[in-house]
């Protein structure tokens, strides 16, 4: 007989699978999350599921919702310290997942990077629950989901920006460059640099996750997107279009993958040849094209010399050597012309961690002895340098790595230059991604300056961009070994971007500075609001202490 006096009729047992309620994990899963490894391995994983929005696969669209399974694993977390882990761990995961083409180089200190670099998420996850997940009252309400709109782009903003430090490995995979083939977004681009979009795409997953997770809010969320959709809407209308002054017959050489510096000269040299006739303007050579120091291989200098007269074209080669004037190696883009090198030199400012020295090397040099770490720190550049090719063309050179660098090219922009120009070789991550996620960054610094960029490569993949940021022309692949021929159009004017510098990090550093003085404000409150005991407990005709309010 049950509860409300009916008898029960006996039913066979039958075997049923255990049904979860609905909304909540399965039992494996929340197993897996109890279990503190199985948690920080769930938080690796979905740390890791942005990488697939950036070249190779390059799934744009991905990266408007990638970032939801994390934020609902910190939302999740049982207190702030298990978010801020959660928050590490998945940093761990998109770092490892963004260079995993280092293991082969790095090997196990790949690992240590990505560990080390991953912390920067800590903070970033301990917002994500302060803001998402229920609180005392219930699901957060309106003004919660708002803030957490406007404070969790904003903290992500701000670790790109920390780990943008050369030091610490400089800004590769920031989340806004997985956007580099879309039309508006490489016109936002040009209002707030790559920056804007990371602080967008962020938006939208957080408006995204409130919608699965907090059904009672989604009007905020859904103000969210509509914001996000008309700031596009407004940079697509209203920013400045470059306007073009000019085009220019710019010439790529990729030798390819070649073996010793003497034969990837040669190849250069032959490949440099098939121009003669072509009435090109410039040609360009991959980073480290030249082996030696033209000033102790005055050979090599002729033979260039005579490639330009040849064929009517300055070359811009790149020297990685030891030179003879100065102590230490430099990798330097060097301009050549008829008459020999023109004196326009630019040394590499900014060096690729343990691929061209080790930080700290007193600490990490044992990275030398678990794989291809730098043997010996290459040496740096002072300044960035405009250089003139005839009348009416000024280029403004980097090398490989600077590229990553949105400060850089924007500088350039503002110091005259009509055409950016990058040398790179990533031949030692030749069948990675590495090569086309190094070529899709000079689409958004075109766009961000409202300069063309030419991306020529040692051995794939070289790109040219015209100052939208629309790819010209063929790409040369990892498998190419050839010279193309692009006809540049050369734009003028100034971009929002280069006219105002990255002002959506300012104002994602002032966004958590008035989050922490609010923050501060409410603990002061709290702490007057509670009553302190006048005196000691009075004592009763007992003995016993009387407890206060009785």
């Amino acid at each position: 007989m049950n509860a409300s006096g009916h008898w029960l009729t006996s039913r066979p047992a039958t075997s049923r699978p255990a049904t979860s309620p609905r909304g909540s994990s399965p039992p494996s899963a929340s197993r897996l999350l109890a279990s503190p490894w199985g948690r920080s391995a769930v938080a690796a994983g979905a740390g890791a599921l942005p990488v697939a929005a950036f070249p190779a696969p390059a799934l744009w669209w991905w990266a408007y919702v990638a970032l939801v399974p994390w934020m609902l694993l910190a939302r999740s977390a049982p207190s702030g310290r298990r978010a801020a882990r959660d928050g590490w761990c998945g940093g761990f995961g998109f770092m490892l997942a963004m260079h995993h083409w280092l293991l082969p180089s790095l090997n196990v200190f790949t690992l240590v990077i990505a560990a080390l670099l991953g912390a920067l998420w800590a903070p970033w996850g301990w917002l994500v629950r302060r803001f998402l997940a229920p609180g005392a009252s219930g699901t957060p309400g309106r003004g919660r989901i708002g803030g957490a709109l406007l404070v969790l782009p904003s903290a992500w903003l701000v670790v790109e920006l920390v780990r943008s430090w050369q030091g610490l490995g400089g800004p590769w995979g920031m989340l806004g460059a997985s956007q580099w083939q879309v039309e508006p977004a490489l016109r936002l681009a040009s209002v707030g640099g790559v920056w804007l979009l990371s602080f967008l795409v962020v938006a939208v997953n957080v408006a995204v996750a409130v919608i699965v997770s907090v059904p009672g809010s989604r009007t905020p969320a859904l103000a969210g997107l509509v914001a996000t959709a008309a700031t596009a809407s407004a940079a697509w209308v209203w920013a400045p279009r470059p306007e073009v002054e000019g085009r220019a017959r710019i010439a790529v050489v990729q030798p390819g993958v070649v073996d010793g510096a003497q034969r990837r000269f040669d190849v250069a040299e032959r490949l440099t040849r098939r121009l003669i006739g072509q009435d090109v303007g410039l040609i360009v050579w991959g980073e480290s094209s030249v082996g030696y120091d033209l000033g102790e291989h005055p050979e090599l200098a002729a033979r260039v010399a005579a490639l330009s007269r040849a064929t009517g074209a300055d070359i811009l080669v790149n020297v990685d050597a030891r030179r003879t004037d100065r102590p230490g190696i430099y990798k330097s883009a060097i301009l050549v012309g008829p008459h020999g090198p023109t004196g326009d030199r630019y040394d590499k400012m900014r060096l690729v961690p343990f691929g061209e020295y080790i930080p700290a090397r007193s600490l990490f040099g044992w990275a030398t002895s678990v794989g291809r770490a730098a043997g010996e720190d290459r040496r740096r550049g002072s300044e960035q340098v405009v250089m003139d090719i005839g009348p009416a063309l000024r280029i403004g050179p980097m090398i490989c790595f600077e590229t990553a660098f949105p400060d850089m090219s924007r500088h350039l922009a503002e110091d005259g230059a009509d055409l950016l120009v990058a040398q790179s070789s990533t031949s030692s991550f030749q069948h990675s991604w590495a090569p086309a996620q190094h070529a899709s960054l000079a689409a958004l610094r075109a766009a961000e300056t409202g300069r063309s960029f030419v991306h020529a490569t040692l051995t794939g993949d070289s790109a040219v961009y015209d100052a939208s940021g629309r790819r010209l022309g063929p790409r040369l692949g990892t498998e190419a070994s050839t010279a193309a021929v692009y006809d540049v159009p050369l734009a003028d004017g100034v971009t929002p971007y280069v006219r105002y510098g990255d002002w959506p990090v300012h104002g994602a550093l002032l966004v958590l500075v008035a989050l922490g003085l609010t923050e501060g404000a409410g603990a002061i409150r709290l702490r007057r609001g509670v009553p302190a005991p006048l005196g000691p407990p009075a004592r009763t005709v007992h003995g016993s202490r009387a407890r206060p309010g009785r």
